[in-house]
């Protein structure tokens, strides 16, 4: 079993005891992807509300920062202690809600109407692939999991050696930044895999209710859901900004 989501990884199930009578179902984690992204959404409603009622954006920086960090710290609490999930999960979401608020209030002024725009397509790709999975249209052979898998693995590649040739030179790869045809292209490439990855972690919460896996993974299914969500986003997010300023 693969996924490239780090939250769902091939190794999410192993040592978990099989559940006798709560245990791990579709419909549960379904439930507990909707409350979070709720969550999500209250929380990027007060960054927002606050730049609405501001009209400056940098009173929503630290709430950017905190957020990003805040949410990154519980992730890595989530993934490494899987037990914890129903009480980090819902955390994880706020913040992650708090820093996006933040960060789409940003794009919001530079391109008016771009969140709107991007909200819309996340959910458009997120219905659709799911659709398209559950209906059997993609097929996830372990040759699509392995491709996909090694794209992210590739894409996380690069962008860690841009930020590192940022940092230490004060010059990434630019040509992945800008809103140039190759920007553009790699854009739609990571916005492509992003969406790939909704797939590789329907099968993935698939197969963890089809085994039995404990009640609290219902509330890990859906933290690894929505890791993948704002990632998609984001890059969405990026994808509309680069076409926009051409």
């Amino acid at each position: 079993m693969r996924t490239a989501n780090p939250a769902l990884n091939k190794k999410t199930f192993e040592s978990l005891e099989r559940a006798n009578d709560k245990v791990m179902t579709i419909n549960g984690t379904v439930n507990k992807t909707v409350l979070s992204l709720v969550i999500l959404l209250v929380g990027a409603l007060y960054t927002w509300q606050m730049f609405d009622q501001t009209k400056n954006v940098e009173t929503i920086y630290p709430w950017l920062i905190g957020g990003s960090i805040g949410g990154f710290i519980v992730a890595l609490i989530t993934v490494f202690k899987k037990t914890l999930a129903p009480i980090t999960t819902p955390i994880y979401a706020l913040l992650e809600g708090v820093a996006l608020g933040g960060l789409s209030a940003w794009f919001e002024t530079m391109y008016p109407g771009i969140v709107f725009q991007a909200v819309t397509l996340t959910f458009g790709v997120l219905f659709a692939l799911l659709f398209a999975y559950r209906s059997g249209l993609i097929k996830v052979t372990e040759n699509f999991k392995l491709g996909v898998v090694a794209a992210t693995g590739g894409i996380a590649l690069v962008y860690v050696i841009s930020w590192l040739m940022n940092m230490f030179t004060g010059a990434g790869i630019s040509m992945i930044h800008d809103n140039g045809l190759m920007g553009i292209g790699f854009s739609l490439f990571v916005v492509v895999i992003a969406a790939l990855n909704l797939v590789l972690d329907f099968d993935f919460i698939e197969s963890g209710a089809q085994q039995g896996a404990p009640k609290y993974m219902e509330w890990y299914g859906a933290f690894g859901l929505i890791v993948t969500l704002v990632w998609l986003y984001v890059e969405i997010l990026r994808l509309l900004s680069k076409l926009r300023s051409r």
